[in-house]
């Protein structure tokens, strides 16, 4: 259920600040002072950072001589995870299910098992299935298969069916995607702004990426087969606005056009993003609160951290749960400059 192979000892202390479910199973918190160890969400207070170590699991955490919370029994594995797991093995194998099918195959009601996997896992059970299905897809596509075997192996009906679940999501076709991005035409420049050098580029649809401090060589990087070529007059106008919601922020930067493609989950994210207002910030636990997924702050975090249209998509407005500026991707004086410039 989760990929946190690659998650730092800050990604750990964040969720145990958020208290985050997702991450329950993936690691256990320490509490040097009590001599315990406890899951993530563990609804005890949180201890001081400084007398707590993180351990794999159960087992590492008994041998550094730590006993088992009685609050949480991060020891044991409780039903409705056993439950969730359960479910996401079954998507995996068969695909989408209906809730009354899952609700069979845990013993729940229909209604009881959706809000539990939503807490859980951050996405209901049919987005959850939908996404997993585009996901496989990519892969496929990008490992040379062809598109009519990749969408039958992931199981779609057929081309329509897949463009209609997509639309508006995935930016490109699946015939792009086998191409690598192929035939796809990237417009772009690098801009001098107050907070340095801007990469802009944009389709003919919209911005497709925004960053600071980097150039042609990062863009390749980012759509290896399109086809680049330096923004001529066509685009003078839109990089301009771009450059004006740098400089000058205000709420006139969301009519600018935007080309952007991700899961259905990161859709959500970037939405919820520019929802907020100028001259606020939120926590990554109130933006996964406002989506209706209180325990998905890690996925949210994950969301925030695949935006690639730095300030019109405005993750610089998120901060860390305990009001500190927390990370940001072209480093922190941007960001604390951004918010200055915005009132926050």
């Amino acid at each position: 259920m989760k990929h946190l192979e690659n998650i730092t000892d800050e990604d750990r202390w964040q969720a145990v600040l958020a208290k985050d479910r997702r991450f329950d199973g993936a690691f256990v918190t320490g509490v040097h002072s009590t001599g315990i160890y406890c899951r993530p969400s563990c609804p005890a207070r949180v201890p001081l950072r400084k007398n707590v170590r993180f351990y794999p699991g159960p087992d590492e955490a008994a041998t550094a001589g730590l006993r088992p919370c009685k609050r949480c029994s991060p020891n044991t594995q409780s039903a409705e995870e056993a439950c969730v797991l359960a479910a996401i093995a079954a998507i995996r194998d068969q695909g989408a299910m209906t809730l009354d099918q899952l609700a069979e195959l845990t013993g729940y009601t229909a209604t009881h098992f959706q809000r539990l996997f939503k807490r859980t896992v951050g996405l209901s059970p049919a987005a959850f299935a939908r996404a997993l299905r585009e996901r496989r897809v990519h892969e496929a596509l990008t490992s040379g298969q062809r598109v009519t075997d990749a969408l039958a192996m992931a199981g779609y009906t057929g081309p329509e069916q897949f463009y209609a679940e997509t639309k508006g999501r995935l930016g490109m076709r699946a015939s792009d995607w086998t191409r690598g991005g192929a035939g796809r035409v990237i417009h772009w420049a690098v801009l001098a702004t107050s907070l340095g050098d801007m990469l802009v580029a944009a389709t003919e649809a919209g911005v497709c990426c925004i960053a600071f401090g980097e150039g042609e060589a990062e863009l390749r990087a980012r759509f290896p087969k399109a086809e680049l070529e330096p923004a001529g007059d066509a685009f003078r106008a839109l990089f301009a606005d771009v450059v004006q919601a740098v400089e000058q922020p205000g709420p006139g930067s969301a009519a600018i056009p935007l080309d952007i493609h991700g899961t259905a989950f990161q859709q959500r994210v970037w939405e919820e993003l520019r929802r907020i207002p100028h001259g606020e910030t939120r926590s990554y636990g109130e933006l996964a609160a406002a989506l209706g997924s209180p325990k998905a702050s890690r996925a949210v975090g994950g969301a925030n951290g695949a935006n690639h249209i730095a300030v019109l998509i405005p993750c610089h407005r998120v901060i860390a749960a305990d009001g500190t500026l927390g990370g940001y991707a072209y480093g922190l004086a941007i960001k604390a400059e951004l918010l200055r410039r915005e009132g926050a």
